[in-house]
């Protein structure tokens, strides 16, 4: 039975979907597409701090996943891992000026974080179902 947890991860994965898909297909539709619509107004430092925030969500719903004995909970773990540690190594570089100044990533596009946002939406999507399992 799908509880409220599932549906706050389910709907989490929409909106993280939503937040990488809508910049997207911005670019591939014509000019008549509103320019807030891709979201070129939002500093990349923001994008860091959801994919920590979600990469960390996405962590403790996996934990749930596996101890249902989910193998799909292992793959979300190790996104998860890779998507907090990802975002919590920016934000403690651009916070506390902490470790290389490469740790920054200021080399990455908007669009990786944008394709991030998808991956991790839809692996949140997965949780709500793999969760009951």
């Amino acid at each position: 039975m799908i509880e409220t947890k599932d549906y706050l991860s389910l709907l989490a994965g929409f909106v993280l979907t939503a937040l990488g898909l809508l910049p997207l297909l911005a670019n591939l539709l014509p000019a008549s597409v509103p320019s807030w619509f891709a979201f070129s107004w939002v500093p990349t430092q923001i994008f860091s701090y959801l994919v920590a925030i979600f990469g960390f969500y996405l962590a403790v719903e996996s934990i749930i996943e596996i101890t249902n004995s989910n193998h799909i909970g292992w793959w979300s773990f190790l996104a998860a891992v890779i998507f907090f540690g990802l975002g919590l190594v920016q934000i403690m570089h651009n916070v506390g000026n902490i470790g290389p100044s490469w740790f920054s990533f200021s080399w990455i596009p908007a669009i990786a974080y944008y394709i991030i946002f998808i991956v991790e939406g839809l692996f949140l999507m997965i949780a709500c179902f793999a969760m009951e399992m």
